[in-house]
C-alpha cells in the first residue's frame, strides 16, 4: 500500500512538472502585446463652404480664397434662392427664385474679387467648392459721405448656423435692424432672446418664427423691444440653420455700422482688434444666466498687460447687459481686452471716431486664430488706411501676414512676432500693381501662442473720421473629422 501511494504522488509530481514546462514554453513564445491607441480626429481640408451677405445693396462685395488649393473649384455669388427681398420692417421675402441668378463665378484662389453692388436687391449667397472652398472669406463694405447713414459700415458675410450672439447698443439708442436669411433647403425654426440693462426683455418663447428655404427677413428690433439702451441678443434655431446679422444706425452725424458676431458666453472672453486712434471706447458685457457676476477686465496694450485703474471690474446682474466706459483707459492705444468671470459672459465694444460728424465701429469677443484667419476687404488710398491689430494675451506668438492683391503676384508673407501680453498695430500697404484693394491672410507659425486680432479701416474726411472694424475670425480651412471605431452599435439598434 505504501508503495502504491508513493507511485501516485510520483505520478502527480511528473504531471505538475510537465504542466509547468508547457506553461513556460507558452509564456516564452507568446506574441508581443498589441498596443491599442485611441482613434484620433483627422484634419481634412474643407471642400464646401457657404456664406450669406445680408444686405449688400449699395456696397462693395469682396470674395477671396487663399492660395494653395489643388484641383478645380469655384465660388458662385448669387441672389438668395427663392427670395425677392424683405420690406425692412419685419416683413419677409419669398419668391419664385427669379432673383437667384448668379452675380459672378470666382475660380482663382489667391486673387481678390470685388464688385460694386447697386442699391436695393436681396441678400447674396456665396457657395464655394473644391479648391475655392478652403479658407474662403467674403465681406460687404458700404461708404456714405453724407446723410443719416454717413460712415463706413462693413461686415463679414456670415455662415449659416444654429446659434449667434451680438452685444452692443439697443433699439432705444439707435435704429437696430436684425437681418435673417435661410440659405438651406430645409425650414428653420428661429427664436430671439434679448438681455437689456434691466434684465431679459425678450425670450425665445415669445419670439419664434419659421423661415422657409430661401426666405429672408429684416426685423426692426424696436418693434419687438423698444426700451433697451444696450443689449445682448441671441439668435438660435430649434431646427435648421439661419444666417444672422445686425446693423445699427445712430442718425445724421452719429455713425453707422454692423455688430460682429460675438463668441458664445464663456468664463474667459477676449475682445481684440481695438485701434490706436482717439475717441470713445465703450465695453458691453452680457451675463445671460441666472447668477450675478463680477467681471475682471484686463487690457493688453503695446507695452504690457494689466488691469486699468478704477476700471478693474464690472458688475453684471443676472440676465442683463452692463456698460463700462474705457475711453480714458485704452483710448488712443491699440489694445485687446481679456475678461474673466465665474459665470459665462459674452461681450462687444463700441469704437467712436473723432470729428464734427462722428462714425462708429464695433468689435466683439472672438476666438484665437489657431488655424489662421482671412480678411476679405482691405484697402488703402490717399485718405484711407487699413490696420491690423494683433494681440498675444497669454504667451509669446509669431504669425505670418500676407496681402493678396486683386491682380498680379502676391508678395511673400511677413513674419510678425508678439511678446507675451502685448498688442501690436500694423499699417497695411497695398501690394505693388494690385490697386488700392487687397485681402489679408494671417497664419500662426508652429509653436506660437494664441493670437487674437482685428482689421480696422478708417478714412479721414473734412467732417471727421469714418471707421469700421472686423475682429479676425477663424479661417474655414480645415475640418476635424471625428474618429471612428468598430462598434456593434453601428449595425445593432
Amino acid at each position: 500500500m505504501k508503495g502504491l501511494i508513493e507511485n501516485r504522488f510520483g505520478l502527480l509530481a511528473l504531471v505538475m512538472v510537465a504542466v509547468a514546462a508547457l506553461y513556460g514554453v507558452a509564456f516564452a513564445t507568446r506574441p508581443a502585446p498589441v498596443t491599442v491607441r485611441p482613434p484620433q480626429a483627422v484634419k481634412a481640408p474643407v471642400e464646401s463652404v457657404s456664406a450669406v451677405c445680408p444686405a449688400p445693396g449699395g456696397t462693395r462685395l469682396s470674395v477671396v480664397t487663399p492660395p494653395g488649393g489643388q484641383g478645380p473649384g469655384s465660388a458662385v455669388v448669387a441672389g438668395l434662392a427663392g427670395a425677392e427681398g424683405g420690406d425692412g420692417k419685419g416683413g419677409n421675402g419669398k419668391g419664385d427664385g427669379k432673383d437667384a441668378r448668379p452675380v459672378s463665378t470666382v475660380d482663382q484662389p489667391g486673387l481678390l474679387w470685388q464688385k460694386e453692388i447697386p442699391a436695393g436687391g436681396i441678400p447674396l449667397a456665396v457657395d464655394a467648392t473644391g479648391s475655392m472652398a478652403a479658407g474662403l472669406e467674403s465681406a460687404q463694405t458700404a461708404r456714405e459721405t453724407s446723410g443719416p447713414q454717413r460712415g463706413l459700415a462693413g461686415v463679414r458675410c456670415v455662415e449659416p448656423g444654429a446659434d449667434a450672439w451680438f452685444v452692443g447698443p439697443g433699439p432705444a439708442s439707435a435704429d437696430v435692424t436684425l437681418y435673417l436669411a435661410n440659405a438651406d433647403g430645409a425650414a428653420a425654426d428661429v427664436s430671439i432672446s434679448m438681455y437689456s440693462g434691466e434684465g431679459p426683455v425678450l425670450s425665445e418663447r415669445g419670439s419664434g418664427m419659421i423661415l422657409q428655404p430661401g426666405e429672408h427677413r429684416a426685423i426692426q428690433l424696436r418693434d419687438l423691444a423698444p426700451s433697451p439702451l444696450v443689449m445682448g441678443l441671441e439668435v438660435s434655431t430649434a431646427t435648421g440653420r439661419v444666417a444672422a446679422a445686425i446693423r445699427t444706425v445712430f442718425g445724421k452725424g452719429r455713425g453707422v455700422d454692423w455688430l460682429p458676431v460675438a463668441t458664445a458666453p464663456a468664463t474667459s472672453v477676449v475682445v481684440p482688434g481695438i485701434p490706436g486712434t482717439a475717441g470713445q471706447r465703450e465695453l458691453y458685457v452680457t451675463a445671460p444666466g441666472e447668477q450675478d457676476t463680477v467681471v475682471n477686465v484686463k487690457a493688453v496694450l503695446k507695452d504690457g498687460s494689466y488691469a486699468l485703474k478704477n476700471k478693474e471690474t464690472l458688475d453684471v446682474p443676472a440676465g442683463s447687459t452692463a456698460v463700462l466706459d474705457l475711453s480714458t483707459g485704452i483710448g488712443g492705444q491699440p489694445a485687446a481686452l481679456v475678461l474673466t468671470s465665474d459665470v459665462p459672459v459674452t461681450a462687444g465694444l463700441k469704437i467712436t471716431g473723432t470729428g464734427s460728424s462722428q462714425d462708429v465701429a464695433f468689435t466683439a469677443g472672438a476666438p484665437s486664430i489657431d488655424l489662421g484667419s482671412v480678411v476679405a476687404d482691405g484697402r488703402a488710398a490717399r485718405k484711407q488706411t487699413s490696420r491690423l491689430v494683433l494681440s498675444a494675451p497669454f504667451a509669446q506668438a509669431a504669425v505670418k501676414v500676407q496681402l493678396l492683391p486683386k491682380e498680379g503676384t502676391a508678395p511673400p508673407p511677413v513674419e510678425v512676432r508678439l511678446p507675451a501680453g502685448r498688442t501690436r498695430e500694423m499699417k497695411l500697404t497695398p501690394p505693388p500693381g494690385g490697386g488700392t484693394g487687397f485681402s489679408v491672410v494671417v497664419q500662426p507659425e508652429p509653436g506660437s501662442g494664441p493670437v487674437y486680432g482685428g482689421r480696422v479701416l478708417d478714412e479721414t474726411t473734412t467732417d471727421g473720421q469714418m471707421v469700421t472694424a472686423q475682429p479676425l475670425a477663424l479661417a474655414r480651412t480645415w475640418a476635424l473629422v471625428p474618429p471612428t471605431a468598430d462598434s456593434p452599435s453601428a449595425v445593432l439598434p
